[in-house]
């Protein structure tokens, strides 16, 4: 991995000379992964993802992006539909479900 070798400090390099030290580290990690070509950023995700482990689904849940997209009349009219059914006991509960699928 050529960005990741050492290489002598340069003045104007991101990661030498008197700018050291205003450089943040996610500074240096962009600047790093910048210089890797695709194989070699592919082989360091997944060492990442290795280390770090995959993000459970309460995680990714918990991490998501707010949905703030206002929904459509469709959308309201299905979920309007939705819950009126619930409210009249037409759906398949778990167990139900569980036992048709097993």
């Amino acid at each position: 991995m050529a960005a990741l070798r050492r290489h002598p400090p340069a003045a104007d390099a991101p990661f030498g000379g008197a700018i050291l030290g205003s450089v943040t580290a996610k500074e240096k990690l962009k600047a790093a992964v910048e210089e890797l070509t695709e194989a070699e950023a592919a082989v360091a995700l997944e060492l990442i993802v290795r280390r770090v482990g995959p993000a459970t689904l309460d995680e990714l849940l918990s991490n998501a992006p707010v949905d703030d997209e206002p929904s459509t009349p469709e959308e309201d009219a299905a979920a309007q539909a939705a819950r009126a059914e619930i409210a009249r006991g037409e759906f398949v509960g778990a167990d139900a479900l569980r036992r048709e699928l097993l």
